[in-house]
């Protein structure tokens, strides 16, 4: 009997040691708001919906992959806080004259700063990628907004630019591997690099370990969905580093690569981040929504951990789950948390607060093993 109920109590600590110290975010969590989306629509949703929508998930961020004044001015005296984003046919004009650069932020900033809360501002979005003819162009129009933002007496505002991992991180795994692609590294990104460090500004990712895992077949699905398992680990042996989940290997790789040009400690923002909810492709079977609220709950619970990456313990500054809304029209992928009409595609989650299991589930699972060693000595 008393072997029994020493083996209850330490079951019971054993579980109590399982709760996390804290379940609030550590890190800001957001949205995107694509309008290539809102294109799909014969009426887009109003903003001040769009607005609605955010306050009720409880997300405290938005992204918007094209800046709008009216989408703007719909987060006038909010408490969320905008990522604006440049359109990377701006990029040239912006960077050949500072009056180009004044005359945007008169149109998408001054009218609402600071009664709208706007954190960023990306001068473009995967530009190396979908205008690599602009690249000598970018630099120079970020310090141009910069430099704007300055004049106008604005000094709260960072200024950055969005990249894609797969086209500008030479390789995931092993994270300590991984470097900025050529030519890219010397003519952008390492002076990109010093422009952040000097100004406190950020460095910018899309990061999808769903396009990577279906890049890398040797990659079992419940890595890159947190799921854990017993052997649902890769190791770094450079760096010793075990990596539980692909989120934290993509990150770390980022890191990775910043440090090999020398620059370690630029805060990192997730820009887009999701799991496909569904796919006009056959072939895409794992775009499902059973797969795609995995993804997020686990990203979510990931984030409220508090644990950041093996290689950057606060983890990332932002992250922005894409997207906020599926297409209208069935083409290509979805990854809208929201349906069309604007309800939510994922009843179980809570965006804000927690839904991973908190102290009275804990105690519950505790109360439970010690409900069976209690029978088993009866």
């Amino acid at each position: 009997m008393a072997a029994c109920f020493f083996l209850s109590i330490a079951a019971i600590l054993f579980t109590l040691s399982l709760l996390p110290g804290s379940t609030s975010l550590s890190t800001t969590v957001g949205s995107t708001y694509s309008f290539s989306t809102a294109a799909t629509y014969a009426t887009p949703p109003a903003v001040d919906r769009v607005a609605h929508a955010i306050s009720s998930l409880g997300l405290s961020a938005l992204r918007l992959d094209a800046s709008d004044p009216a989408m703007v001015r719909a987060f006038l005296y909010s408490n969320t806080s905008l990522l604006l984003t440049i359109p990377n046919q701006l990029v040239p004009p912006l960077a050949e004259n500072r009056s180009n650069a004044l005359r945007w932020l008169y149109i998408h900033v001054i009218p609402f700063y600071p009664r709208t809360k706007i954190s960023t501002i990306s001068v473009g979005n995967d530009l190396l990628e979908s205008s690599p003819n602009f690249s000598t162009f970018l630099l120079p129009a970020i310090r141009n907004v910069q430099l704007s933002l300055k004049d106008l007496g604005i000094h709260k505002i960072s200024v950055s630019t969005t990249f894609s991992f797969i086209n500008v991180i030479t390789t995931a795994f092993p994270p300590s591997n991984a470097q900025f692609q050529e030519p890219a590294v010397d003519t952008v990104i390492r002076p990109l690099l010093q422009f952040l460090r000097d100004t406190n500004s950020s460095f910018l990712i899309n990061l999808y370990p769903y396009n990577l895992y279906k890049m890398r077949s040797e990659i079992p699905i419940g890595f890159p969905l947190f799921q854990e398992h017993p052997f649902g680990f890769r190791d770094d042996l450079t760096t010793g580093v075990r990596y539980r989940n692909l989120f934290d290997m993509m990150v770390d790789a980022v890191i990775s690569a910043m440090a090999v040009a020398g620059y370690e400690n630029i805060p990192v923002i997730v820009t887009e981040t999701g799991w496909p909810s569904f796919s006009t492709d056959p072939a895409e079977i794992d775009a499902n929504p059973v797969y795609a609220e995995m993804y997020i709950k686990g990203l979510l619970c990931h984030l409220r951990s508090g644990k950041g990456t093996p290689l950057r313990k606060e983890g990332v500054a932002e992250t922005y789950i894409y997207e906020l809304l599926d297409k209208q029209v069935k083409q290509g992928r979805n990854w809208g948390i929201l349906y069309p009409n604007l309800t939510s595609k994922y009843k179980e989650i809570q965006y804000s607060g927690s839904d991973c299991g908190g102290f009275f589930d804990i105690l519950i699972m505790a109360v439970g093993q010690l409900l069976v060693f209690a029978l088993l000595a009866w």
